[in-house]
């Protein structure tokens, strides 16, 4: 069974306009899926063959003859030598759309997609599935709290229980487990960490110590929704801080970590200028973190945590499905006021709370009057109530279901 992405329309736009498209993201979260899906007539094919990816590395003009346009090639990072040769073969003949690549978010293959393929290449951020997504529904834009996302957002969205959205957070965003419910959450989790360790990280960096950087996994998932600390994450893991930066550089490049920085322009100078970590997959968290069960996550220690951590995804999949760069960030200072969530969109700041509650107050959007008053706009508060309403005059209570 396949589920619509919202990136079909965009990976049609895109190869309108350039002659290669990539489409990058975590592994598994359905990058050649959606491809084949969009046009199952090209030809297809992985370098994670180990005898095409030979090829490709050693006779890379040998490979583009074999393999003409138009191709989907899976796993483009294995063989970075090919893509001076894609860049002739699309200067040579004035191509569009020709060449479709996939490949994990690893720092190394983007400098050299950067610089291969500079005005050539359109470049697509896949996460998994979304709310949307998963319910077949259709959102029209990007997450802004404004009175107009609102309205369209109440006549298309489904309104969850408590029960059903720790469900969903529980069991995560990747295609399989979600396509395929019977499948065992359990070993679903254990082998792709086991699949991430041995292609990804074994390829990426000197680690020799698996279960030592499995640790390091697990302190980074416990932490999500948290400050940025890494003397404590280092100690925790017994590892130095500057293998600790290196090993989180790694999560964050490879799609299963996103930082979310902090607004400080011209606000205020005691503002903390410290990220938040976020574990982009609610699922392989819970996995990491050993809660076994929905009902355990919910009435757990680090349920408000997991929540924040699923709609900080929701939003960046509503920017980044639609090939925009998400404008996100949070707001802290010294004396600990915190907005969850900030977003800057022509000029205006968007504040928004996050609260595991069916009950909003106004105690709970305490923190907006820290913004300065020419530069805020509508703000929001995501909980779990069964409807929208107005929280104050610029302030809207929106329910999960709208992102």
């Amino acid at each position: 069974m396949y589920i619509n992405r919202t990136i079909e329309n965009l990976i049609s736009e895109t190869s309108k306009h350039f002659g290669v498209v990539l489409v990058t993201g975590a592994r598994q979260v359905g990058k050649s899926t959606v491809f084949k899906h969009c046009d199952n007539t090209r030809t297809y094919v992985t370098l994670d063959n180990p005898n095409i990816r030979e090829l490709a590395k050693n006779e890379p003009q040998l490979f583009i003859q074999r393999y003409q346009a138009p191709v989907i090639i899976d796993e483009i990072q294995y063989a970075p030598e090919l893509l001076n040769y894609i860049k002739m073969e699309v200067d040579a003949k004035n191509l569009k759309g020709a060449y479709w690549l996939t490949g994990s978010q690893q720092f190394h293959m983007m400098k050299n997609v950067s610089e291969s393929l500079a005005g050539r290449v359109g470049i697509i951020n896949l996460m998994g599935f979304s709310l949307a997504e998963l319910e077949s529904m259709s959102k029209q834009q990007p997450f802004i709290p404004t009175t107009d996302f609102i309205n369209k957002a109440r006549i298309n969205s489904k309104i969850y229980s408590l029960k059903e959205i720790y469900e969903i957070i529980w069991r995560g965003s990747f295609p399989a487990i979600n396509v395929d419910k019977e499948q065992s959450w359990e070993m679903f989790y254990s082998s792709y960490l086991q699949t991430y360790l041995e292609r990804d990280i074994k390829s990426l960096a000197s680690i020799s110590d698996e279960m030592t950087f499995l640790k390091f996994l697990r302190i980074i998932a416990s932490r999500t929704g948290q400050l940025l600390n890494y003397s404590d994450i280092a100690n925790a893991v017994g590892i130095t801080q500057p293998t600790a930066k290196a090993w989180l550089s790694l999560l964050v490049s490879s799609g299963l970590v996103y930082l979310l920085e902090p607004y400080y322009n011209n606000i205020n100078k005691r503002i903390l200028k410290t990220p938040k970590v976020y574990f982009l997959d609610t699922g392989l968290c819970a996995y990491l973190t050993n809660w076994n069960s929905p009902e355990a996550l919910e009435s757990g220690a680090m349920s408000g945590e997991f929540l924040e951590t699923f709609i900080i995804a929701e939003v960046l999949k509503s920017w980044l499905h639609r090939g925009k760069r998400p404008p996100i960030y949070f707001y802290r200072d010294k004396e600990k006021k915190e907005i969850d969530l900030i977003i800057e969109s022509n000029g205006r700041l968007y504040p928004i709370e996050i609260k595991k509650t069916a009950k909003p107050t106004i105690k709970d959007i305490k923190n907006f009057n820290v913004l300065p008053n020419d530069k805020s706009a509508e703000g929001a508060l995501i909980c779990l109530c069964s409807e929208d309403f107005p929280l104050t005059n610029d302030v809207n209570v929106i329910p999960v279901g709208y992102l």
